[in-house]
């Protein structure tokens, strides 16, 4: 089965609401460089054109993400930082001051900036969703961290999965082990049916760390909520707490703002996977584990989640944060090695190679293929800088694949959460517990 991937809802180029507002926001704006973001609705950008990227989030995996833009510039793409949010002052400061760009302290400031054409969203995973879908309406582009969502916002996710459909934005979640060819190259040996009917799948990912007291260090012991930090906007529509210290800078250690193995990283390990298959939602999830290692938090740090599809395949993510092995053996640092099973025979991959083992009885014979490239985070904002510019919303890691791998992993948690099996109702588009 093809992967669903978003095309563009006016493919005749005719004007959307969107496109009429981002360009006549971008007529009326000198950019910083002094070279005007016009450009005909309906149209690619042009090669010339600068792009104004701001980001919403200045923490740690923001600083990774601005560091690639920057060294992109350098080589002489066409990209600039423009702006920079963030809820704690300090870390807006920081940025905006290193980065030569204009700073806020509310994503919606940000996003009513005429010189922001793209933002990267880097915030803790129960604001990505909003954030995302805010910046969708105010006409931006989106790269958004994984996971897209929460692990209890379902709904959404849908929601979220609606807006950029119906929208011309260009979106891509950030999963950038796709960029490793792997994945394209195992899916089009499928579709050719070199296993036959795909019948089970494995993958997960396996690291040593907790992501708290040493994982998520702390600015600043003695912040307090008030002008330089927000700490409202922090909790947006999670549970209201009295502010904690060590909630608000170690946030992934808490079921408020995080999800630990299944939503923290098996993204990058289910995503590809879910694109490999070409399977659509999954009809049933079950999953397992607990705290085994790390106490001190409130998520799991041990999570195994079994998946039912419809096209009549399984796929089993397994993961702990109490052991990195097999790790260093997978594709991307802590990523399982993946096996595809089919009728006739296996896929998984050794090294730098993809190795075929023929199933018992199969006639085909054993072969491997050379991986033409490897994960590249620079790559692969490369590619999403050029899908902002030609308007090709097939990125590497769509909004769809984001929808149908987010909501296995939303039905898994749930299902733990409750000691359920969690199942999907395609017809009213609901997870039933």
């Amino acid at each position: 089965m093809p992967d669903k991937q978003e095309s563009p809802d006016k493919p005749d180029g005719t004007m959307t609401r969107r496109r009429f507002i981002r360009t006549a926001s971008a007529a009326a704006a000198v950019t910083v460089a002094g070279v005007s973001t016009k450009r005909t609705a309906g149209t690619a950008w042009g090669s010339n054109e600068r792009l104004g990227v701001g980001f919403i989030g200045c923490g740690g995996r923001s600083n990774a993400h601005l560091k690639a833009v920057h060294y992109l510039k350098g080589q002489g793409v066409n990209v600039e930082i423009v702006a920079c949010c963030d809820a704690y002052r300090p870390r807006m400061q920081k940025v905006a001051t290193g980065y030569n760009a204009k700073g806020y302290c509310d994503h919606r400031e940000l996003l009513d900036d005429p010189n922001v054409d793209i933002v990267c969203i880097a915030t803790p995973d129960h604001q990505h969703g909003y954030q995302a879908i805010d910046a969708v309406r105010a006409g931006k582009d989106v790269y958004c961290e994984k996971p897209v969502t929460h692990w209890r916002q379902f709904e959404l996710t849908k929601r979220l999965a609606a807006e950029v459909k119906k929208s011309d934005c260009v979106f891509q979640l950030g999963t950038q082990g796709m960029y490793d060819s792997a994945w394209w190259q195992i899916r089009k040996l499928i579709q050719d049916g070199l296993i036959g009917q795909p019948v089970h799948a494995e993958c997960g990912y396996f690291r040593v760390g907790d992501w708290g007291e040493r994982g998520m260090p702390i600015d600043d012991p003695d912040a307090k909520p008030g002008p330089d930090l927000n700490w409202e906007a922090f909790l947006g529509e999670a549970p209201k707490r009295s502010f904690d210290v060590s909630r608000y800078f170690r946030w992934r250690m808490y079921e408020d703002y995080a999800g630990g193995p299944s939503t923290d990283l098996f993204p990058h390990s289910l995503t590809p996977m879910l694109f490999m298959l070409g399977v659509d939602m999954p009809s049933s999830v079950v999953a397992t584990g607990g705290m085994l290692r790390y106490q001190q938090r409130e998520i799991p740090d041990t999570f195994n989640t079994l998946i039912d599809y419809p096209e009549r395949i399984t796929v089993a993510v397994l993961g702990t944060q109490a052991n990195d092995y097999p790790g260093t053996g997978g594709r991307g640092s802590g990523g399982r090695i993946p096996v595809i099973r089919g009728w006739e025979g296996s896929l998984t991959i050794e090294k730098d190679e993809i190795v075929f083992i023929p199933a018992q009885g199969s006639k085909n014979k054993a072969q491997r293929f050379a991986i033409e490239h490897g994960e590249d985070f620079v790559g692969y904002w490369q590619k999403f800088l050029d899908c902002c510019r030609s308007r090709q919303q097939q990125t590497l890691s769509t909004m769809g694949l984001a929808y149908r791998v987010q909501t296995a992993l939303q039905m898994g948690m749930l299902g733990l959460q409750e000691g359920k099996v969690a199942r999907f109702d395609p017809n009213r588009e609901r997870i039933l517990l």
